[in-house]
């Protein structure tokens, strides 16, 4: 749903309109505590939002409320941009599913082999599936085209620079729902639209010595758009493949980035600002686990970097040669590889405690 008029501010009060009207309730059954009625959910974001609810007389109602809730302050619904539709099958002529924030929410039918599960274990007999919008899937390839084609003359560095934060800013943002398919046809688009604008600046030239002028391999990655700075380095075009589908994961609990947990959320972000980039980047790596003895780092362990292969026999200090440890496990390891290291030795991410000379 959406409104005619930007007065986003005035909605605040919307929400808990819609909550006073369908509350969630407690269902007691025989004297004793059954589970609840979920109330309507309204989910917002500027002045675009949704409203969920399983009975389509609620969301019905929902909407008629809502409609003289606008009245009363001078707004309206936006027809173009309201909808009723159901995530799984057809309502009013809708096809199921919807739009939101670009991204496109629908379920299928599916066997019990593959189904989803609700939060009791028990099978739906559907699967929700998240994937980005078919609008926006338009809306950035033209974007990518319409950039393309203002660059005919430009050196091939100058288009480069131009499309790769284009590509890697949309692909970043979709990187946590099903978007693999759709990211290598794009990259199939843009390889076309990049073969034209390659013949439109040598239309006497052949294919081959076309290819071998604006494609290159690299890190054995063939058929890369890229042109060479000096003979090590190049400037490559970013595939929208070689951004990492990662799937997100709820927050757990009541955890805030506030409360103190720099474990917790330099594992889960990657990056914490009370704790080092280099010990948060290897947290994330780890997924939060002790690289010897394979168990969580807790809030309140002492966490050390080790490097995989000791210094003094000959390993680098740098990323891939560095590890987190709990403190024992890392003077356990020093033991085991004869390293040179004093135990409990440096790089602890917690102050250590004093020793005692005696």
């Amino acid at each position: 749903m959406g409104l005619r008029h930007p007065y986003w501010r005035a909605l605040h009060g919307m929400e808990n309109r819609i909550k006073q009207a369908f509350p969630r309730r407690t269902v007691v059954k025989n004297g004793k505590y059954a589970g609840y009625q979920t109330g309507a959910a309204l989910i917002r974001y500027a002045d675009d939002f949704l409203i969920l609810h399983e009975d389509i007389t609620v969301v019905i109602r929902c909407r008629e409320i809502i409609s003289e809730w606008l009245k009363d302050i001078g707004l309206e619904l936006k027809p173009s941009k309201t909808r009723l539709a159901h995530t799984l099958t057809m309502v009013e002529g809708e096809k199921p599913g919807f739009d939101f924030l670009g991204f496109n929410i629908c379920q299928f039918p599916t066997g019990k082999h593959h189904t989803g599960k609700n939060t009791l274990g028990e099978k739906l007999g559907f699967k929700t599936i998240i994937t980005p919008s078919q609008r926006t899937i338009k809306a950035h390839y033209n974007r990518i085209a319409k950039e393309i084609d203002a660059h005919k003359a430009a050196p091939q560095a100058a288009l480069i620079k131009r499309l790769n934060p284009i590509i890697r800013g949309w692909a970043n943002y979709f990187a946590t729902v099903i978007s693999k398919e759709i990211y290598a046809r794009l990259d199939d688009l843009v390889y076309r639209k990049l073969v034209s604008w390659a013949k439109y600046r040598h239309p006497k030239k052949g294919k081959g010595w076309v290819s071998k002028r604006y494609w290159h391999t690299i890190d054995g990655d063939n058929w890369v758009f890229a042109t060479r700075i000096d003979s090590k380095n190049s400037l490559r075009l970013l595939d929208h493949t070689h951004i990492k589908i990662a799937r997100h994961v709820k927050v757990k609990g009541d955890a805030s980035p506030y409360d103190g947990n720099l474990v917790y959320w330099s594992t889960r972000m990657g990056n914490n600002p009370e704790m080092s980039k280099r010990v948060a980047a290897l947290l994330k790596q780890q997924q939060g686990k002790c690289a010897h003895c394979g168990l969580f780092f807790r809030e309140n362990d002492v966490i050390e970097v080790d490097h995989i292969i000791p210094k003094s026999q000959g390993g680098l200090d740098e990323y891939k040669n560095r590890q987190l440890l709990h403190r024992h496990c890392h003077d356990t390891k020093t033991a085991i590889d004869g390293s040179s290291g004093k135990q409990s030795g440096c790089n602890s991410v917690k102050p250590k405690p004093p020793i005692n000379k005696d």
